[in-house]
C-alpha cells in the first residue's frame, strides 16, 4: 500500500465515541470522494496507527460500512469502496446505537414520524387497527408485568400505530428501526431495585394505554400529545443515564 493510501487518515483523530465516530469519519470520507469508489482502503493496522483505536473498534467501523453497502471486502485483498457507494437504502443497525447520544438521535427521529403518525391513526383508524393496538398493548402488558423488557411488544405497539395510518410507507419506515429502537442494554433493569421495576413497568403502561386511548378515542390533538410526552420522557430517561455515567 502507498504513503497516498494512507493519506485520508493521517490526520484522525480519535472520536468521543468510538464506535460511530469512525465509521462517521469513513463514511464522510466517501461521501466528499477522499475515498473513490474502487478505491483501497488502509489495512486495519494502518487505521488503528492513525486513529489509536483498537482493531475490534475497527473492524466494527467497517462492519457498519459494509452493511450499509459503501464498501466490500475480498479476503487476502482488503475492503474497497463499492463502485456506486450512495447508500440505496435508509437503515438502523445495532451498531449505530452504542451509546446514549446515538439513541437519543433516534428519538429524535422518532419523535417527527410517530408525532404526525399517531394524529393520522386517530383520524383513519379502523376498527381492525384498534382490535390489533388492543392485541398488541396486551401483549406489551403482560411483558411488563414478568418484569421483562418488553422489547418486541413494545416495537409491534408502535408498529400497529403506523399501520393505522392508512399509509404503508409508515410501517416500512419504521421497519428500518425494528426492536433495536430501543437497546436493552440501556434499560439497565438488572441494576433497579424491585420496587423500581414496578414504578418503570407502571410508568410505561401508562404512557402507551394514553396513546391506545386517544388513537382509539378519534381524539387526534391528545393522541399527538401522548406519542410526544411518551418520546420525550423516553429522551429524559436516557439523558438521566447519560448523567449518571459521567459523574
Amino acid at each position: 500500500m502507498t504513503d497516498k493510501d494512507d493519506a485520508p487518515f493521517t490526520t484522525v483523530r480519535q472520536p468521543a465515541n468510538l464506535r460511530s465516530g469512525l465509521a462517521d469519519t469513513l463514511m464522510a470520507q466517501i461521501e466528499s470522494g477522499d475515498l473513490k469508489p474502487g478505491q483501497r482502503l488502509p489495512t486495519e493496522q494502518a487505521i488503528m496507527a492513525a486513529t489509536g483505536v483498537s482493531r475490534t473498534i475497527v473492524r466494527e467501523a467497517l462492519a457498519t460500512l459494509r452493511a450499509k453497502g459503501l464498501i466490500t471486502t475480498h479476503q487476502g485483498l482488503g475492503a474497497f469502496v463499492t463502485d456506486d457507494p450512495t447508500p440505496r437504502s435508509f437503515s438502523i443497525i445495532p451498531n449505530d446505537l452504542k451509546s446514549i447520544d446515538e439513541v437519543l438521535r433516534v428519538l429524535e427521529l422518532r419523535m417527527g414520524v410517530e408525532y404526525e403518525a399517531a394524529g393520522l391513526a386517530a383520524m383513519r383508524r379502523t376498527q381492525e387497527d384498534i382490535d390489533r393496538m388492543q392485541d398488541r398493548l396486551d401483549a406489551l402488558d403482560r411483558a411488563l408485568e414478568k418484569g421483562g423488557y418488553g422489547a418486541q411488544e413494545d416495537y409491534a405497539f408502535h408498529r400497529s400505530i403506523l399501520v393505522a395510518t392508512q399509509n404503508s410507507y409508515y410501517g416500512r419506515l419504521f421497519d428500518t428501526f425494528g426492536n433495536i429502537m430501543v437497546p436493552r442494554q440501556w434499560a439497565r433493569l438488572d441494576k433497579m431495585t424491585a420496587a423500581e421495576r414496578k414504578r418503570h413497568a407502571a410508568r410505561m403502561r401508562r404512557e402507551h394505554h394514553a396513546i391506545f386511548t386517544a388513537i382509539r378515542d378519534g381524539n387526534e390533538p391528545a393522541a399527538r400529545r401522548a406519542i410526544r410526552t411518551h418520546l420525550l420522557k423516553s429522551a429524559a430517561r436516557f439523558e438521566e443515564l447519560r448523567g449518571s455515567s459521567l459523574s
